[in-house]
């Protein structure tokens, strides 16, 4: 008999990159991603936190690292049949233990959704606020270059978050 995965939030294993972009490409198809290939996902493979089920990976969400005290939360989704069951809270809060274990004093993203993450403690600013380097990956979005997407920022040493480890 083979017993059912349980279902949790936990960095991935090299098993988990082709779940991770079924997931990327259906966002990018509507425009909330960008889209990643393969070899993007494996190279920054260390840079995700799954949400895994019996089904397989149901969410992701990547920090990237982009400068001592600065690092991007980036390809935050949650699949369909999983939305509503605060899932992808506990992805965000996971990376944001993560940048917090790392030193990393500030967290930002770059979305269309700016009150998911205001109802998190990230702050709206100006996008002309984050340092150049940060925008590298926008040159291969379509909107580029009058991008919609509105920056958002918290500080990681003001408010910290409920434990993000745990189970469904």
């Amino acid at each position: 008999m083979t017993k059912a995965k349980q279902a949790c939030i936990r960095k991935p294993t090299v098993e988990d990159a082709q779940g991770i972009k079924r997931l990327v490409d259906d966002a990018s198809t509507t425009g909330a991603l960008l889209p990643r290939s393969l070899m993007e996902i494996y190279e920054h493979l260390r840079d995700f936190t799954v949400y895994a089920d019996e089904d397989g990976v149901g969410g992701c969400c990547a920090l990237h690292i982009d400068t001592a005290d600065l690092a991007e939360i980036r390809s935050l989704v949650v699949s369909e049949r999983l939305r509503g069951r605060d899932i992808g809270e506990r992805l965000l809060l996971a990376c944001l233990d993560e940048a917090r274990a790392l030193s990393i004093s500030k967290a930002y993203a770059l979305t269309r959704i700016p009150e998911f993450f205001e109802r998190r403690h990230f702050v709206r600013i100006e996008k002309s606020e984050l340092p150049h380097k940060v925008f590298k990956d926008c040159v291969r979005c379509t909107m580029f270059p009058g991008c919609d997407e509105i920056a958002v920022i918290r500080d990681l040493r003001e408010t910290p978050d409920r434990d993000a480890a745990g189970e469904e």
